[in-house]
């Protein structure tokens, strides 16, 4: 598959990617982010010398040219590829898209994940997550799902929505919390394309669901108490949790991230317990499926997906893209003006296709003229806060 960036509708000139040169978002990830993890990484797994020696070399190269691979590992060839056009050229110079795919591809052969050896198959963010997951913010999210019987049922998959749309900005507790007769959903004057009219019944009538995962911890919990639910709600139905197959942009979930997420529900108080134990069947009986396919460790946008992937989207009811790189690989890592129509950039979608997202990059389509006006003029770095979020569906 080649790197070609989407086009535009009607407007074949504006294809260009976002480039890691760019001031503010893309430039920051590369200069202070990535530092930043790595330093986690080694602060956070007791690797040894030669480990810690690569790791550290990654990081020094972040500020020189970009060299190629260094493992065999069975992807290497096609990262070559996809490599070719930059090698030797500034990480400062590059599609973001690519550059941040090619970091944790990277990251990941540093640290011996590909093996041979005893670190192969060791998750190097894994001390993260498991803090996360064991800590108070989620015990309290766990406590807080004894709220879902105080929910009217007709009520309870927008709750869900809302609290898998958030993720960590708002938790699943106050989510929880309805609005009196007539009032505002908690958040939602932050929600700033609000398609759930569409989605929800989507949601209800599909029996084949393709849910694309963002994070870990409290960003997966409220994904998985919401799969039960519909799995509770229509027996016949099959809800596919599409995760990576390695660790990947230091949260993102992966088939053990989400076994352990259930087994943390199984272990929980009351009703966390219950779900727990449902999901853990649901899986058993295969009505509930994890799937890591390679795709989602790659640098491409989901137009660029293999056959058989498309074919998987195409026979789903409905497929929902979590998170903010999802979205960009929706709509592609392209400066698009933001009123740009979000069925039409999603027009290639072999189905019916949602995304939920939380802002946190600069890239965005389908908002309305004057609401992009009155957001401009707060002066507020609103696309990349985390403190705004669309629902969106074509």
């Amino acid at each position: 598959m080649d790197l070609e960036p989407m086009t535009a509708p009607g407007d074949p000139n504006l294809t260009a990617p976002v480039i890691t040169s760019e001031d503010g978002f893309p430039r920051t990830v590369l200069s202070e982010r990535h530092p930043e993890l790595l330093r986690k990484v080694l602060d956070g797994v007791p690797y040894p010398p030669e480990i810690r020696a690569a790791v550290n070399g990654l990081a020094e190269e972040i500020e020189g040219p970009i060299l190629p691979l260094s493992d065999t590992h069975a992807d290497a060839r096609q990262w070559a590829e996809w490599s070719a056009p930059y090698l030797g050229k500034s990480w400062y110079e590059v599609p973001f898209l690519w550059a941040e795919n090619y970091f944790y591809r990277k990251l990941l052969a540093a640290t011996g994940w590909f093996g041979p050896g005893p670190w192969q198959g060791v998750d190097p963010f894994g001390p993260q997550k498991d803090a996360e997951l064991a800590g108070p913010a989620v015990q309290a999210e766990l406590e807080a799902l004894s709220g879902l019987e105080n929910i009217p049922e007709g009520e309870l998959i927008d709750s869900l929505v809302l609290a898998a749309l958030w993720g960590n900005r708002a938790d699943l507790g106050f989510q929880l919390q309805r609005p009196a007769a007539g009032g505002r959903q908690p958040a939602g004057e932050n929600l700033i394309e609000d398609d759930r009219a569409t989605l929800i019944p989507l949601l209800a009538d599909a029996r084949d669901i393709v849910w694309v995962t963002d994070n870990i911890g409290r960003e997966l919990l409220p994904d998985l108490v919401l799969a039960d639910r519909l799995l509770l709600l229509h027996p016949g139905i099959t809800f596919r949790l599409h995760v990576k197959p390695s660790p990947y942009f230091t949260s993102d979930a992966t088939p053990i991230d989400v076994l352990k997420t259930v087994q943390r529900l199984v272990d929980g108080p009351g009703v966390a317990s219950q779900i727990g134990h449902r999901l853990r069947n649901s899986l058993s009986e295969g009505r509930l499926r994890i799937d890591a396919h390679p795709f989602y460790v790659a640098p491409l946008t989901f137009d660029q997906a293999s056959e058989d992937l498309q074919k998987t989207y195409a026979e789903a009811d409905l497929t929902v893209v979590k998170g903010d790189l999802n979205y960009r690989r929706l709509v592609g890592d392209v400066a698009w003006p933001a009123t740009t129509e979000f069925a039409a950039m999603t027009s290639y979608w072999p189905g019916r296709v949602a995304a939920l997202r939380t802002l946190k990059s600069d890239v965005l389509v389908g908002l309305d003229a004057d609401r992009l006006a009155e957001l401009d003029s707060t002066g507020e770095k609103w696309r990349t806060s985390g403190n705004y979020a669309v629902i969106q569906v074509r």
